[in-house]
């Protein structure tokens, strides 16, 4: 007599409760972990951006903060070490352009600035910068320091040709100067702290042996401008040397603002008067210069 066969089902709960049982035992990721694992994704993404960015950016940050008037054209490596060529334009749509002959460079690096974060910026160009001055901004909260190469030594921080300006256009196109643009600066500082804004120190620019295509005579002179700091900055035109005599002075505040007048020497007044008509305004004998 055969015995009766039997299957038994176990119930669905026998073998799923092993399952959940152990799954209650693994650790669940809390809310704050995963946040601080974002933050984590995020500024690692921040500091690739920042540690790799094109020189690409910097050369369209350039571009967008000056109108399009100084350009770094095919720029080649980073923000923090790279070359470009170095081009003045007349603005968008100009056909006016002039280049340097040497490619700049420049380094950029992190330092400790006066007990503080801060950033080191030296340029180097043949034919135009010394490669020995950089320059420094130290940061903080709500406060910006930027400091100047000294040339206290009487080495020029730059040294541009004149003929360089004729890319912005209108008037320079036309004047078509000749001559040395020098940059120099003695303990010059620029300091913004909550808002306010402090300029100490004397930056100077130098337009030596200048000549222009207007005028027969050649050089036209030597001149000097100049920033002088103060709670508002001063401007100072002056004649160093030559028949064509520029003289004036101005502010930096909210706005630029400036009153000057051209002249010639005794005997060039016939030589110069084209160039005086084109200079300013004439009253007499002199040309008036205003800005502002």
């Amino acid at each position: 007599m055969k015995r009766p066969s039997f299957s038994v089902k176990r119930p669905a709960s026998a073998t799923a409760a092993p399952r959940s049982a152990r799954a209650a035992l693994l650790p669940t990721p809390k809310p704050r972990t995963r946040r601080w694992a974002w933050a984590g994704g995020v500024i690692g993404l921040l500091l690739a951006l920042v540690t790799f960015a094109p020189a690409a950016w910097l050369a369209s940050g350039l571009a967008a903060a000056t109108q399009q008037r100084l350009l770094l054209a095919d720029a080649r490596g980073s923000i923090w070490s790279g070359s470009a060529r170095l081009i003045l334009s007349a603005g968008p749509g100009s056909r006016d352009a002039s280049e340097l002959p040497d490619r700049l460079q420049w380094s950029l690096r992190p330092a400790w600035i006066s007990g503080g974060v801060g950033l080191r910026l030296t340029l180097n160009q043949d034919c135009c910068i010394r490669p020995d001055a950089p320059l420094t901004v130290r940061l903080g909260l709500g406060k910006l320091s930027l400091n100047l190469p000294d040339s206290s030594d009487g080495r020029p921080w730059i040294q541009w040709p004149a003929a360089w300006l004729t890319g912005l256009g209108t008037p320079w196109n036309t004047l078509a100067p000749d001559g040395r643009l020098v940059l120099s600066a003695q303990k010059f500082s620029v300091d913004r702290d909550q808002g306010r804004w402090k300029v100490d120190g004397v930056i100077q620019l130098d337009l030596q042996e200048m000549s222009s295509r207007l005028s027969s005579v050649d050089p036209l002179g030597s001149y000097r401008l100049s920033i002088l700091g103060s709670a508002t900055p001063q401007l100072m035109l002056q004649t160093l040397q030559g028949p064509l005599l520029l003289n004036g002075q101005g502010s930096l505040g909210n706005r630029v603002q400036f009153r000057g007048d051209a002249s010639a020497a005794p005997g060039s007044e016939a030589a110069l008067a084209n160039l005086l008509n084109i200079i300013g305004r004439r009253e007499g004998a002199r040309s008036i210069i205003s800005v502002g």
